[in-house]
């Protein structure tokens, strides 16, 4: 039997995708040995304020701009599923892809937080998580309760990658060089940014559908 597919997933709202998103991506690809990182760009984010959210189509078409030539792939699957909570999107993207292994993806500043994701236990006894570690949050992260309950379940980052089957919980941390840019920089700097990304509906890269911004509701 071939391995099964070892995939990182990585969500947010990609208001827009920036070369952030994408190096941190690549990062993770190679660290811990994926096959290909899919982008769950979210219809909305509870966390986040609504104002100043470009449609979901136009995240979609930067997300695709900047994922070009690189082992990542663009997917609007919330919408399709209508999933509102990370825990169901997850436990639908492992019940829908049972051949695929998943890794959820996320910065330390969203461990910091994690505590206030609906059940982020069953998130994180869905597929291993994988942290990148972020200047300036780690104090934050350290004292969190997430973490004081994920401490346990610590995995050195080569036993992650040599292993067999990922089990979770399981927790590795990530370090690499820190990355200044950011999606709230570069909406303050170029609030016109959405016009650049204006055409017609792109195409959903994982289910093929096209991606619309219709009936967009916020996705916890």
């Amino acid at each position: 039997m071939s391995r099964a597919r070892r995939i990182g997933l990585l969500g947010g709202s990609f208001n827009p995708a920036h070369g952030g998103h994408r190096r941190v991506s690549i990062f993770a690809h190679k660290a811990l040995g994926l096959d290909e990182v899919w982008w769950l760009v979210s219809p909305g984010n509870p966390l986040k304020p609504r104002d100043g959210m470009a449609p979901l189509a136009t995240r979609m078409r930067s997300a695709i701009a900047q994922s070009r030539r690189a082992p990542i792939r663009v997917t609007a699957i919330e919408q399709r599923l209508g999933t509102r909570y990370t825990v169901d999107t997850l436990s639908s993207l492992a019940r829908r892809y049972p051949r695929n292994r998943f890794a959820w993806l996320m910065g330390s500043d969203n461990l910091a937080q994690f505590h206030l994701w609906r059940d982020w236990r069953r998130i994180a006894r869905t597929m291993p998580i994988a942290v990148i570690a972020r200047p300036g949050y780690m104090d934050a992260v350290v004292a969190s309760p997430a973490m004081a309950w994920l401490r346990r379940f610590r995995v050195p980052l080569s036993s992650f990658v040599n292993g067999g089957d990922w089990s979770a919980p399981a927790l590795v941390t990530l370090r690499f060089d820190p990355d200044p840019r950011s999606a709230t920089a570069i909406r303050r700097g170029d609030p016109d940014w959405p016009k650049r990304f204006a055409g017609p509906p792109p195409r959903d890269q994982l289910t093929h559908r096209l991606v619309t911004s219709q009936g967009e509701t916020p996705a916890p």
